[in-house]
């Protein structure tokens, strides 16, 4: 875990939980050499969020209640711009819009990444802007494409931190071309 995820999830009351069941605070010595404030995705993080087909996004509404929302697109829809910068298209769905209404508020998004076959799990945490797609650039538009769908808007989000997360219990699931190259 990078010093900067653990600066901002090992709050007091998390600390406090650590000690009481797992017998040590993970966080002692945070206070002590603030982390810097953008944490750089690595060539190792840049090529497992290439590589997804989905992810799943958790917003904070009003309310305080979290919301999490599946994406999903083919393999490469949420794109690395650069090494502090993710972006993918938002096309059309369930008209529900609770992710777009909750990040009219709140900024802040978690991400979770899994690569189930070989059990491996990116969290995220961002900031999330909301581009209307005439706004854009043509070039990068045009990478966010889906041939089969109209894109409604682009979500941009600057990384504040990341860390791979424990892969113990990650049962393996396999999609049906993932599926079909194991068993030829």
């Amino acid at each position: 875990m990078s010093r900067h995820f653990a600066s901002l999830a090992y709050t007091p009351r998390v600390r406090d939980c650590q000690r009481r069941y797992a017998g040590h605070d993970l966080g002692a010595g945070l206070a002590e050499a603030p982390p810097a404030a953008v944490t750089a995705l690595g060539p190792r993080e840049q090529a497992f969020i290439a590589e997804r087909d989905s992810f799943y996004l958790a917003t904070v509404g009003e309310t305080g209640w979290p919301h999490v929302q599946h994406r999903g697109g083919p393999p490469g829809f949420l794109q690395v711009v650069d090494a502090t910068t993710l972006a993918f298209a938002d096309y059309s769905g369930n008209r529900q819009y609770v992710s777009l209404g909750n990040l009219a508020g709140n900024d802040r998004a978690a991400l979770i990444l899994v690569d189930y076959p070989n059990q491996r799990r990116l969290k995220i945490l961002a900031r999330v802007e909301v581009l209307d797609s005439a706004a854009v650039d043509g070039k990068f538009l045009e990478k966010l494409k889906n041939p089969e769908a109209r894109i409604e808007r682009i979500l941009r989000l600057r990384v504040a931190a990341y860390d791979w997360n424990c892969s113990q219990h990650i049962t393996p699931r396999y999609t049906a071309d993932e599926w079909r190259e194991r068993t030829v």
